[in-house]
């Protein structure tokens, strides 16, 4: 079976072919830097790595790029409101947000472009955009001319007729439509502005990401991702505003992640009902985050409550119990060993149909799951779990799961696990094993993995 993907653009699964042989070009919109990043953000990011993680595992060269804006207009008012250079705010939030994805073990992008270090690349787009007529200027702005876009809306199925000025349109009389969007923006006092043909001033929003896009990329990309979100019109206009400039075909396949949603309603900073990824980490691991992705499709609203991290947290620790070795007897039934070796094969080929099916990873993980309960089963039996144990790592890191976690332990932990140790040992001998069990796994989700041999119990942490 060939990779299929769902590609916004058609509305269809379609069979994934790259325009180079061998390699993926795959641009991704980042936040906008003005305010800490809450777990939508996370999302998105967490998203498009498993993809990335998951081309690579096919055999792809991913060239990844994930862009910051810090040149936008809730940039620039949050640093007024703080008294700060808005650039410098920008600055903060970048590195903030890259920690954070190093904590959610999210593979860094080949390139991180940022708009402010791109104005040369943008201005050149914009000059052609005006040169081809497809823009035009006035008092210093310059805007692109929709009208002058046959297929103008075939990203988000809108009809330039039917677009009035109102929430997501600027009302401008200047503008020759108001479905015009700005490419360049005349300089005002305590915004951060540049040279340009038109005089001082900035670029507009969508400009940059296009800009950006054929700088680190070229003229064409394999696939184009971000929120559903951002279909319009922020991806409507860079379809617009890059194949005006090229004349060629931008993105073969656009791919969006749905939203995150807390009490029914799309997480969003203006709505006030965001949970930060820094809130989110102080209180949990962050592979966590990465479960409760994970056990949904990317492609539609996600909810996000106490009763999902729950879940998404006992998953990973049932995942992690499954690494806890066996105590190896001389004789294991013959079926249990087969049973085993049939059920790696099995999960193999179920995890890759599952992926290769625009991504699938709630049904990617059912096949660990199954894989959990043979190992568990074989452990009980006294069976060797090293290959089925590897193959479970593999392929919880192809989703960028960490089983394998590294727990500082202090002296009085050290002393409460070996207590829990002897309190064990005395409920075998009393022969109540469910409540001996019940240490033996909690221990183990907290990372501390239990070895009964002939002198005694032993501990290791990871």
């Amino acid at each position: 079976m060939s990779l299929m993907i769902y590609n916004t653009l058609t509305r269809t699964k379609e069979s994934f072919e790259t325009i180079e042989s061998g390699v993926v070009r795959m641009y991704v919109c980042g936040p906008t830097v003005y305010d800490k990043a809450h777990v939508g953000h996370a999302m998105s990011s967490i998203v498009f790595d498993v993809i990335r993680r998951w081309l690579e595992y096919r055999g792809y060269r991913v060239l990844h790029v994930m862009n910051y804006t810090d040149v936008e207009d809730k940039v620039i008012l949050r640093a007024q409101e703080l008294g700060m250079d808005s650039l410098e705010l920008a600055e903060g939030y970048m590195h903030d947000y890259d920690r954070h994805l190093k904590d959610l073990n999210v593979l860094p992008a080949s390139v991180n472009p940022r708009a402010s270090t791109e104005i040369d690349a943008i201005l050149d787009m914009v000059k052609g955009l005006v040169d081809r007529g497809f823009a035009y200027q006035v008092d210093g702005d310059v805007y692109f001319r929709v009208a002058k876009d046959d297929d103008y809306g075939k990203l988000s199925g809108r009809r330039v007729e039917e677009m009035k000025a109102g929430a997501r349109l600027i009302v401008d009389e200047r503008k020759e439509a108001p479905a015009d969007f700005a490419l360049w923006k005349a300089a005002k006092e305590g915004e951060p502005a540049w040279e340009s043909p038109w005089g001082l001033g900035r670029p507009g929003w969508h400009i940059e990401c296009s800009a950006m896009n054929l700088h680190h990329l070229g003229e064409q990309i394999d696939i184009h991702g971000g929120g559903s979100d951002l279909i319009f019109p922020h991806h409507e206009n860079e379809i617009a505003q890059s194949e005006s400039f090229t004349g060629k075909s931008f993105s073969r396949y656009w791919v969006h992640n749905g939203m995150l949603q807390l009490q029914g309603e799309k997480m969003s900073k203006s709505l006030g009902n965001v949970v930060t990824v820094e809130e989110f980490l102080e209180n949990h691991n962050g592979n966590v985050l990465r479960m409760v992705i994970l056990n949904a499709s990317y492609r539609k609203p996600l909810k996000f409550n106490q009763d999902v991290i729950m879940q998404a947290e006992r998953a990973w620790e049932r995942l992690r119990g499954a690494l806890r070795p066996a105590i190896p007897k001389t004789e294991v039934p013959e079926d249990v060993v087969v049973g085993l070796a049939e059920q790696v094969e099995n999960t193999r080929v179920g995890f890759e149909a599952a992926m290769d099916d625009d991504f699938n990873t709630s049904e990617a993980l059912s096949h660990l799951f199954e894989l959990v309960r043979s190992i568990n089963q074989a452990r009980d039996a006294g069976m060797e779990l090293e290959e089925a144990q590897q193959t479970l790592r593999d392929l919880s890191g192809v989703l960028g799961l960490e089983l394998e976690i590294e727990w500082g332990i202090d002296r009085e932990a050290e002393a409460f696990i070996d207590l829990l140790i002897e309190v064990r040992e005395e409920l075998r001998q009393a022969q109540q094993w469910a409540l001996a069990d019940l240490i033996r796994d909690r221990l183990t989700t907290l990372g501390v993995f239990l070895e009964d041999g002939k002198e005694g119990t032993t501990w290791r942490v990871g």
